[in-house]
């Protein structure tokens, strides 16, 4: 019987070490096979999209090329596995992407029961209502009765139910699987509103034939920290993604940028040159090569430049930085220092 304990006890051992060590090779399959597979959404305009020849782009997917960047040493090396609010957890812990780089909530059901591990915050939102401008309503306290379209597995679902019952309200569901979705719906009329995040929201209406006709109402009913996820088990993968969102955060702070990153390589400040891997071993310890941080910043920029470039003021979608300013200008984006 000793024997037999021992046996399966070591059996029962070594199965468990064989699902760490294969949990735990994510560099070295993104690296084998050359391409980082980011999970992403299915399509919202500004934050990940493909353009007219079937590239992505937008604010989401230059964070998926930022990581590429490091890993790859190349920007371009990205493959969008698309999913929509039910399927991308499944999507990512099956193993069909390598990091998910999509507008989805830090919960914290998400992080325990769902067994994934978050990296940070790169966009502080929170939901809202969008309604037509010839509905008369200025505040979503006057949307007692409103059909409103819903994107199921989402935060907002149970966000929208809390905040009407809360206030004595009813209002009739419309249920979607995708940003697409909703909007081909609420511009159809089958919705009186629509609600999502208030990117989102920005996202939709810039899509809007006539956007000037639709307004995004004051309230904003909760909080969304939007952030990366990887899965649980690979304690690596998880630093690299982490440091990939800090240094775009530490680059525009210290004004790091793509058009004088080079230049600051000479810097005489000790960060910038523990940053761009002039001087210390930060990239050996991630496993990466010394220029991880240099090639994400020449390649596809600090966070304020990838904000801009994307969903800034001078876009469509007109957002202007606000909560995701950094914290030296009044905003909650903070990385700890590269040291």
């Amino acid at each position: 019987m000793k024997l037999k304990t021992t046996v399966t006890l070591s059996a029962a051992l070594l199965a468990l070490g064989v699902t760490s060590a294969a949990q735990a090779g994510t560099l070295e399959d993104v690296q084998g096979r050359g391409v980082l597979r980011c999970v992403t959404s299915t399509g919202i305009a500004g934050f990940a999209q493909p353009d007219a020849n079937g590239v992505w782009r937008g604010f989401d997917v230059d964070f998926c090329r930022a990581t590429a960047a490091a890993v790859l040493g190349d920007a371009n090396k990205i493959e969008a596995v698309t999913s929509t609010g039910k399927t991308r957890f499944t999507k990512l812990n099956a193993g069909e992407g390598d990091v998910l780089w999509r507008n989805t909530t830090i919960t914290f059901t998400r992080d325990v029961g769902v067994k994934l591990r978050f990296h940070g915050v790169n966009y502080y939102d929170g939901q809202g209502f969008m309604v037509r401008k010839d509905l008369g309503v200025n505040s979503a306290m006057e949307l007692d009765g409103a059909s409103v379209c819903i994107q199921t597995g989402t935060t907002t679902e149970l966000n929208l139910s809390d905040y009407f019952n809360t206030n004595g309200m009813k209002y009739e569901p419309v249920t979607i699987e995708t940003n697409d979705e909703g909007r081909q719906n609420y511009e159809s009329g089958r919705c009186d509103v629509y609600t999502t995040d208030a990117s989102g929201l920005a996202s939709t209406r810039s899509a809007l034939p006539d956007p000037d006709a639709h307004v995004v109402l004051p309230e904003i009913i909760s909080k969304e920290p939007l952030g990366p996820a990887t899965r649980h088990g690979d304690d690596q993968w998880s630093d690299i993604v982490t440091w990939v969102l800090n240094a775009t955060i530490t680059a525009e702070e210290l004004g790091v940028t793509s058009q004088n990153v080079d230049a600051m390589k000479d810097s005489k400040n000790p960060e910038v040159r523990r940053l761009l891997g002039t001087d210390g071993s930060q990239g050996e310890e991630l496993g990466l090569s010394n220029d991880w941080a240099y090639q994400i910043i020449k390649q596809v920029g600090n966070y304020g430049e990838i904000f801009e470039n994307n969903i800034g003021v001078n876009t469509p979608l007109g957002i202007a930085r606000g909560l995701n300013a950094l914290w030296t200008n009044g905003g909650l984006l903070y990385s700890p220092p590269f040291r």
